[in-house]
């Protein structure tokens, strides 16, 4: 059977209708209308991605994602709206993050974050190549290629949109948000639900690795 074309509007407009779903129109206080006023002129945009050779998200590979920041919507709500693919128990942030620890985990100059309060990732990619190395290697070796990291915003709207891409063993780093210490922020799964939690950088796990994309794009100011 031959794979349907990927069609880039249909697949923000699926995004979007994901988003308002899990409540982020009301989690962010903007109310359905303010909200989609808000991503509505990032869709120009989705139409000028690339075009994906396979189904999006099955090989942890997507043409864009859809990212609110932190600032519409808190890292501590929007983890509890994450799910596995086919899975019920609500994604957590680990206990190891001291009390105002996410605060301090904020994206990297490298990343060029837009000033805008959602914008578009483009090109993102796990990294399972990663897995077992070491994550500042890991790093450098995505700088080298003229990549840049995803935050922890964009880790948890990864798995929003494509909950299948968390999987067993191909769980990844999230290199874009750090705090000025060693700790690089993660999404792995436990107890059956997607996790936020950390690892330290000179420290490799064969089933973590370092997930990254090509560009950011925001709409217009």
């Amino acid at each position: 059977m031959a794979r349907t074309p990927f069609d880039p509007e249909a697949e923000f407009d699926r995004q979007v209708r994901t988003l308002t779903d899990l409540g982020y129109p009301a989690l962010s206080g903007l109310g359905p209308e303010r909200f989609a006023a808000l991503v509505a002129p990032l869709r120009a945009r989705a139409t000028a991605a690339p075009v994906s050779l396979c189904e999006p998200g099955a090989d942890g590979r997507v043409p864009f994602l859809l990212v609110v920041t932190r600032n519409v919507a808190p890292i501590e709500e929007t983890m509890p709206r994450t799910t596995l693919h086919g899975g019920r128990l609500p994604g957590f942030v680990d206990r190891t993050f001291e009390p105002g620890a996410l605060e301090r985990f904020v994206a990297t100059e490298e990343t060029g974050l837009p000033a805008q309060d959602a914008y578009l990732l483009l090109e993102v990619e796990r990294g399972e190549e990663f897995c077992g190395a070491v994550p500042h290697d890991a790093m450098n070796v995505i700088a080298g290629r003229g990549r840049t990291l995803l935050t922890i915003e964009e880790g948890i709207a990864l798995i929003t949109h494509f909950p299948q891409v968390l999987v067993k063993n191909k769980c990844f780093s999230l290199g874009g948000s750090r705090c000025g210490d060693r700790r690089v922020p993660a999404l792995w799964i436990s107890q059956k639900a997607p996790k936020l939690g950390w690892c330290w950088e000179g420290n490799p796990h064969t089933w973590l690795g370092m997930a990254s994309a090509g560009t950011r794009a925001a709409g217009p100011a």
